[in-house]
């Protein structure tokens, strides 16, 4: 190991022992030796299975890191994972077996929508601490309604907003939106029109694709037909991947842009459909491609090295799966409580008021927004020789 990489790893396990044992005391009582019991519901087969498996590789992967840095103290993180097989019904089955379980400190729920909508009253009902890493805002909002659920992915405001100004700066005025049909993707479309309207953008049309749709190539047909400068795709990653093939197929000459939700690895599969592509994501998928000159950005730039070492190549999600471990981490040691009991309701409390720079980006919790990724954690990024860079 070089001397460089030695003393880097040795500078983020101090940064991550500090952040962790921030507002913890200890006195001469028995060390807590107790497990931290980490729950996470995913999508590991069905439609959105490649999303549900990267966050399941990160889960891993961050939990050993924790375990083996010595910032637990005495504890070790567990891990229990079920398959909610892409479906909200499942996915809510899921939930009510985790939450009965008295062991549990939290759920981490995976990237779809629907179930983490589906699964709130009963989160709510049981107080059990649960960040979600799908984006739809009707999942932490109202407040109110929805003490014990957080959420951990880019806003579709900050989104719209992020696209817009990239739209208007390349002087686009003409756009066509292919957008899931679910919360998320209904959720942008409006966002993306109360944009367009500030920024004098004509939408010149908009579709609907079913998250479970294999083929989009008729609704990209659609949208590509008529006058639109540009192809806005709102979906998951792989129709995003489909959508600009077919695209590609039906000779579309205008510029291809990319919500948060449509990233998913740094190299891509169809890299002749998706050049010059503009994606708006957080800087850590393109971290190599960033100075380190800050403690944070050496922390991304080190979990990007890791997750490309273990697994071959990097998923921009895996990031937030680990920053909601490091958050549920962080809050278990800050809740104390007794060593036999799960301190459920301090977890929640602690994490309502969690601040942290994470590998994701800015991330600050309060008690009235429970969606903690901050606008400024988004950047523009556009692909490059089959991959994602750096814009600029």
């Amino acid at each position: 190991m070089s001397p460089i990489r030695s003393a880097t790893i040795v500078a983020l396990a101090s940064a991550v022992l500090a952040t962790t044992l921030t507002g913890c005391s200890f006195g001469a009582g028995q060390e807590d030796t107790s497990p931290i019991v980490l729950a996470a519901d995913l999508e590991l087969s069905g439609a959105a299975a490649p999303v549900g498996k990267a966050y399941q590789r990160a889960l891993e992967l961050k939990i050993e890191q924790l375990n083996t840095s010595g910032a637990l103290g005495s504890r070790k993180i567990r891990l229990e994972v079920k398959d909610n097989r892409s479906d909200a019904s499942e996915s809510l089955r899921n939930i009510t077996d985790f939450s009965g379980d008295s062991k549990v400190s939290a759920i981490i729920m995976g990237g779809c929508n629907e179930c983490a909508v589906g699964a709130v009253l009963t989160i709510n009902e049981k107080k059990i601490p649960t960040i979600a890493l799908a984006p739809s805002s009707a999942i932490s909002t109202p407040v109110a309604d929805r003490r014990y659920v957080f959420k951990l992915a880019p806003n579709a405001v900050d989104s719209a907003a992020a696209l817009t100004t990239e739209l208007r700066r390349k002087g686009i005025r003409k756009v066509a939106v292919l957008h899931s049909d679910d919360d998320y993707g209904r959720e942008g479309l409006t966002a993306l029109r109360g944009e367009f309207d500030k920024a004098k953008i004509r939408l010149v049309r908009n579709e609907a694709v079913r998250t479970t749709d294999t083929d989009v190539s008729q609704p990209v047909r659609l949208l590509t037909s008529g006058d639109a400068q540009a192809l806005l795709l709102w979906t998951p990653p792989e129709q995003a991947s489909l959508a600009a093939t077919s695209a590609q197929e039906a000779g579309f000459a205008g510029s291809l842009f990319l919500d948060a939700a449509a990233a998913g690895d740094l190299f891509l599969g169809n890299a002749r459909s998706t050049e010059r592509a503009t994606l708006i994501f957080t800087q850590t998928m393109v971290i190599d491609d960033v100075i380190a000159t800050t403690p944070a950005k050496a922390a991304r730039r080190q979990w990007f090295q890791d997750y490309t070492a273990r697994f071959g190549g990097y998923n921009g999600f895996s990031s937030f799966a680990a920053d909601a471990v490091q958050l549920i981490a962080d809050a278990a040691l800050r809740a104390g409580g007794p060593a036999d009991q799960v301190n459920r309701d301090g977890i929640r409390d602690v994490l309502e008021t969690s601040q942290m720079d994470g590998l994701s980006g800015p991330i600050r919790m309060t008690p009235d927004n429970h969606s903690g990724l901050m606008p400024q954690a988004l950047t523009t990024l556009v692909a490059r020789g089959g991959r994602w860079r750096l814009a600029g």
